[in-house]
């Protein structure tokens, strides 16, 4: 069993806000591990000379913006879902190098079968940044054979079509505000919290089934109120912040993001308790 008081932490820029800190308290608490989880602002710029400043205590990072691609450059290995992504938000320190982990895909994947979106055919993803390409890899996880992106500038998501090729499913790429509407199980929202689309949120909510937002600051947002008003279902973020999480443990712990902990159930219940009385 895993002993002693290793430490570890969450960076990013800006930090403050993180919730990471009490759901790895809440998680190491029930596995009656003496570590330390703190948080750190770092730069993009600070990142490599910051990984390489730590000592051996350190057992690893949780990683958010802006560090997920840089540290998934810096990375000695990455794991399919970092590969495919090119983002890294989960390091485990090795004597070897640091090991990089995106588990931002599994928690997406493990929060829409949350809310009762399993074996999904088709998904829609708003938004062509690094979240949304996080979250067309979650789609295929989930069994998407169809994926739409839409995207203010389509250009900027052709990346995402080369991706879907690599993972054999059928990507297309539209403007946000193309008129033509298809029916889809499910939509990913990889836009800004504050993103209203007006008309069209409404449009898009009548034919897109639930809605996961991967926003959590600010709810309901511009694009969950439409799809409330449509009377459509509309979740934030948080499902995917503690699934993500309960990842991220699995790695410190074991190494491997695939292998459940002991005692896993009353890891989610004390890590959701947490989340929800934040």
């Amino acid at each position: 069993m895993l002993t002693g008081g290793a430490r570890l932490a969450v960076w990013g820029d800006p930090i403050a806000h993180s919730r990471s800190p009490r759901l790895h308290a809440a998680a190491y608490r029930v596995l009656g591990l003496d570590w330390d989880y703190g948080r750190r602002q770092v730069a993009e710029a600070e990142f490599v000379d910051a990984v390489e400043g730590l000592d051996a205590v350190w057992r690893g990072l949780s990683l958010t913006m802006p560090l997920k691609h840089v540290a998934a450059r810096h990375a000695a290995t990455l794991d399919d879902d970092a590969r495919l992504t090119g983002a890294v938000n989960t390091y485990l320190l090795a004597d070897d190098g640091p090991r990089g982990y995106n588990t931002d895909v599994g928690g997406l994947a493990r929060a829409l079968a949350e809310i009762g979106v399993r074996a999904p055919e088709r998904i829609r993803i708003l938004g062509a940044g690094a979240t949304a390409t996080s979250a067309l890899v979650a789609a295929a996880r989930a069994g998407a054979v169809a994926i739409e992106v839409r995207a203010r500038r389509p250009e900027a998501a052709s990346a995402l079509g080369v991706l879907g090729a690599a993972l054999g499913v059928e990507v297309r790429v539209r403007p946000l505000d193309a008129p033509d509407l298809d029916e889809v199980d499910a939509t990913l929202a990889a836009l800004p919290g504050g993103t209203d689309l007006g008309g069209l949120g409404g449009d898009l909510a009548s034919v897109s089934g639930p809605l996961v937002d991967v926003v959590y600051g600010g709810w309901p947002t511009p694009l969950a109120r439409a799809w409330e008003r449509a009377g459509v279902a509309a979740h934030d973020g948080l499902a995917m912040l503690l699934h993500q999480a309960l990842l991220q443990v699995r790695v410190f712990v074991g190494g491997d993001p695939a292998r459940p902990l002991d005692h896993e159930d009353a890891v989610l219940a004390e890590m959701r308790a947490v989340l929800v009385g934040d």
